[in-house]
């Protein structure tokens, strides 16, 4: 049986077994013919920076991929960076979507965050850079 030759340089978080958050997502070549890339998840906390209570959110990331795509695993392990962390949704959507621009520099990236309700109000707070056509 053969090794299959790796993907790329820089995919160190999924090679290895990691225990903590991650500052940065990890990327590979984006395969020819692939428009859009679509990660939904349920699971990202964080603290309201007022209160300091917990903050239950999910998060819609899309982006059309130019040259590099996001491996999943450090997104998952980046998502994780904020659950210690006092910030706002808002915020929050604007800084995913930025991490997404700057590793990935894709040809658009949207990226929605959905707050769970807190005294009967629910949050969604949408950033996108680029254009999607």
């Amino acid at each position: 049986m053969t090794t299959p030759e790796p993907i790329g340089d820089g995919l160190d978080l999924l090679r290895r077994q990691v225990r903590e958050p991650v500052e940065h997502v990890e990327t590979f070549p984006a395969p020819a013919g692939v428009n859009e890339v679509h990660f939904t998840t349920e699971e990202v906390t964080s603290l309201c920076p007022v209160t300091g209570q917990p903050d239950f959110s999910g998060v819609d990331l899309s982006y059309g991929p130019a040259e590099r795509c996001i491996e999943s695993k450090s997104l998952k392990l980046y998502l994780w960076k904020f659950r210690d962390r006092a910030v706002f949704a808002e915020a929050l959507a604007a800084e995913i979507a930025q991490e997404v621009q700057d590793r990935v520099a894709p040809r658009w990236v949207r990226v929605t965050v959905r707050q769970s309700a807190r005294g009967g109000i629910s949050l969604r707070a949408v950033s996108e850079l680029g254009t999607s056509s």
